[in-house]
């Protein structure tokens, strides 16, 4: 009895590992947004989110983020979760600042080996006021990766390059400017990186309160269904 009994938990046991393996893995480039103190990697990134309640928002608890809820309710496993609150993705952040030691250029090499990568970025290059740049999509410098058109295109470039057949999305967040919300269109679609527009997000100082978090899962979801739909039907469209 007591040998069906190990059998029967080695059954169990090898079926979790066999799920828990065919699960695919998303890792997250992100700020503020992506961010919950003590679930970023590496753990010296600058977290906005935590369990201390604050007035700022009413996000406590892991469970209501939006990368969570979505990787959570659609059966993906989190790989790793590289995001930076106040991050930009060019290297000049506030008060033309240099941001090199956090932005998203810098991180972008710290994903892992996942099979989803999703960017949630361009906030802080809007909110601070970041230099725009020009179009550029080769030969960067120094200068280039300062400004936020030639760094959003390197980031791209890089991560197509180095991570190769993983699926890439960028998130692109309601109320920024305009420039930048045209720049984040025009780089996606160079690259054909599919671009996720947010609508109508519910926030609390600028960040998205727990409704706003379980908005953005839930069109993130509707997106991806959309996206395999047209991938059957040899139709998908960069931005949605």
């Amino acid at each position: 009895m007591r040998k069906f009994y190990y059998l029967f938990i080695l059954i169990v046991i090898s079926c979790n590992v066999s799920f828990a393996q065919s699960r695919k893995s998303v890792s997250i480039l992100g700020d503020s947004y992506s961010t919950f103190e003590g679930y970023m990697q590496p753990k010296t990134n600058s977290s906005w989110y935590s369990t201390t309640p604050k007035n700022e928002t009413d996000v406590t608890s892991v469970k209501q983020t939006w990368w969570n809820k979505f990787i959570e309710e659609n059966g993906y496993q989190l790989c790793i979760n590289n995001s930076f609150s106040g991050a930009t993705i060019c290297n000049t952040g506030y008060d033309k600042a240099d941001f090199s030691d956090r932005s998203f250029i810098t991180r972008m090499p710290g994903l892992g080996f996942p099979d989803i990568i999703l960017i949630f970025g361009g906030t802080n290059d809007s909110w601070a006021d970041s230099p725009i740049g020009d179009y550029k999509y080769g030969g960067w410098t120094k200068d280039d990766l300062s400004k936020f058109r030639p760094a959003m295109a390197y980031m791209l470039d890089h991560v197509i390059h180095n991570y190769q057949n993983v699926e890439i999305y960028f998130i692109l967040n309601t109320d920024l400017k305009k420039e930048i919300n045209e720049s984040i269109r025009k780089i996606c679609q160079h690259y054909g990186i599919a671009c996720i527009e947010l609508h109508d997000i519910d926030k609390k100082n600028g960040h998205p309160s727990v409704k706003g978090m379980t908005q953005i899962s839930e069109q993130l979801k509707t997106f991806m269904t959309k996206s395999a739909k047209a991938l059957d039907s040899n139709n998908i469209d960069s931005c949605w």
